[in-house]
């Protein structure tokens, strides 16, 4: 009896370790230095990992966030090291298909809307090093998010192979001996994690990089991100390296522009966190890149940040009561004076402090897609300097501060004529392209009509064969 009581208690002890053991192994994957870590959110923090895969008021990379592209909405993922819902079964090889080829570990493609196409270019260290920290220094969320559904036939994943082949370049940077470190760490950076080219550089008609007009300016959803070139009309050729870099460090270059939207984002999560060396890298590189003419394909000869001029049209409403006031041109300055004067200014000139910019010698009141994207969806920015916020004004019907279609229109136009470009070209229609998310492609439609094409003919052949036999 004790002999058999010695072996169910050696059993008992054997299982318990065993199990221990296990547990052990599925809890505490390798461990990294936490050098090497360190290194890794450094480098998540200049991919801007966080902006795409963080929801408001969610969970650290918990994913969910909704993104609006000219196909449809795309959710992002749980990039947490959840082992049932995020990114903690993926090895080390799996992890950099994800990053650099688009390739999940189950083999399904990642939309672009992900992108890898500028990560291709990392080198196997940071690779290595971001995942030591997603899998090591992020906090595991066990909540899923839902699954992107776009229209047919962008929703059949394997069509993103073709793309790849297309339009996919994995191979490392070119070496360029001849130039400077900082150069060359500008390039790494801007090409790669900060990928600058994503959104600054127009698509094609299967949403691919035009890299014959690299940085040369593109709508990105309900935004424009703007020609970013050395010319010194259409990009930012009038600016100073030192100016550069103060606005990736604050979002803001007095008199010359504000960061708002998808760049606010990046400047709170990304820039405004990165190094001095690496800021004033990317402005090496950013200042020195060949300059492009034109801003979204337009020509322009004056410079955005040096138009419109300071005015006021209340005065010519005086004594005319209500009802003259909601006429016109008069509506814009009406709704002006209610929503916008408090901040900006009787004659938008701004506050001394620059905490509330000027309306005139702003890009944002040239680009008619940025000014309806500030009237609707407002301004939201964290930096060192603290914490920047405008109101928005599209929100839902009887809400504060909400105006409707026709209301921003008026808006946009009375800034237009008074402190931009001086063209009332604003539709109560394009307040609405832009308060969906942006223009839409007509890709889905035209790849469906192709498709029923080619089946029709099929279709057609194979009955015309048939007779003929």
């Amino acid at each position: 009896m004790k002999a058999l009581l010695k072996t169910l208690q050696a059993a008992a002890l054997l299982l318990s370790l065993t199990s221990l053991t296990s547990l052990n192994a599925m809890a505490a994957p390798a461990q990294y230095p936490a050098e090497l870590v360190e290194r890794g959110r450094y480098l998540a923090t200049a991919s801007d990992c966080m902006a795409c895969h963080t929801a408001h008021k969610g969970q650290p990379m918990a994913g969910g966030v909704v993104m609006s592209s000219p196909v449809g909405n795309i959710i992002s993922t749980n990039i947490t090291p959840s082992k049932e819902h995020g990114i903690g079964n993926y090895t080390l090889q799996q992890f950099s298909d994800a990053l650099r080829k688009g390739i999940r570990a189950d083999g399904a493609p990642l939309y672009p809307a992900m992108p890898y196409t500028a990560y291709a270019i990392m080198t196997d260290d940071d690779v290595q090093a971001l995942y030591a920290y997603f899998m090591q220094g992020v906090t595991p969320v066990e909540k899923g998010t839902p699954a992107t559904s776009l229209p047919f036939p962008m929703n059949v994943r394997t069509s993103m192979k073709a793309w790849n082949a297309l339009f996919l370049d994995d191979q490392p940077l070119k070496p360029e001996p001849q130039r400077s470190s900082q150069w060359l760490r500008g390039r790494y950076l801007a090409e790669g994690a900060a990928h600058c080219s994503s959104c600054h550089t127009p698509r094609g008609a299967l949403m691919q990089e035009k890299r014959d007009l690299y940085l040369g300016g593109a709508q990105v959803g309900a935004w424009y991100a703007p020609n970013i070139t050395s010319h010194p009309t259409a990009g930012i050729g009038s600016w100073t390296e030192a100016e550069l870099v103060q606005y990736l460090r604050t979002g803001r270059v007095p008199g010359k522009a504000q960061a708002a939207g998808s760049m606010a984002e990046a400047i709170s999560m990304s820039f405004s966190k990165l190094h001095d060396d690496d800021l004033k890298a990317i402005a090496a590189y950013i200042k020195d890149v060949p300059a492009i003419a034109t801003d979204g394909g337009q020509p322009a000869e004056v410079s955005r940040f040096a138009q419109g001029k300071p005015g006021n049209e209340l005065v010519a409403l005086r004594g005319k009561g209500y009802q003259a006031g909601m006429q016109g041109q008069q509506v814009g300055a009406q709704l002006y004076s209610a929503n916008c004067a408090s901040c900006h200014g009787f004659d938008a000139q701004g506050t001394k402090d620059g905490y509330y910019p000027s309306l005139f010698h702003n890009s944002a009141s040239v680009n008619t897609s940025n000014l309806l994207a500030t009237i609707l969806l407002g301004v939201d920015r964290h930096t060192a300097e603290g914490h920047v916020f405008m109101p928005p004004f599209g929100k839902q019907a009887n809400a504060l501060n909400s105006l409707n279609d026709e209301e921003v229109a008026a808006l946009a136009n009375y800034i237009q004529v008074s402190y931009g470009t001086g063209a009332a070209n604003v539709k109560p229609a394009d307040v609405a392209v832009i308060r969906q998310g942006g223009p839409q492609s007509h890709l889905p439609l035209l790849a469906q009509l192709g498709m029923g094409l080619a089946v029709v003919l099929l279709i057609g052949l194979a009955v015309f064969l048939r007779r003929r036999r």
